[in-house]
């Protein structure tokens, strides 16, 4: 297993802006040092022919299908509206007048 130095480990924590303590760099080392390991290892595994992935999971678009319809009158859009005036939708003033 490798351990990240004092100055690897102070360069990753100004990189993601942290201030840490001696004792924390310590850790940090080691941790960080375990998942170089681990990203070493995985380097290791032969992925000749296997196809890259966008997700893990297969996805699905469900789509209905484009079909043209007629469009909604103004009475029909109009008759849930709670109030309107002169066909169109009437709507209380958020506005003040200056």
């Amino acid at each position: 297993m490798r351990e990240l130095t004092g100055p690897e480990v102070d360069h990753v924590a100004h990189l993601a802006r942290l201030e840490i303590t001696l004792a924390e760099r310590e850790s940090f080392g080691r941790q960080l040092g375990e998942i170089l390991t681990y990203v070493e290892q995985l380097s290791t595994v032969d992925t000749e022919g296997v196809e890259p992935l966008l997700a893990v999971f297969a996805r699905h678009d469900v789509l209905r299908e484009d079909v043209s319809r007629p469009a909604l009158g103004p009475d029909l859009v109009l008759r849930n509206a709670p109030e309107q005036e002169a066909g169109q939708f009437r709507i209380p003033r958020i506005l003040e007048e200056s």
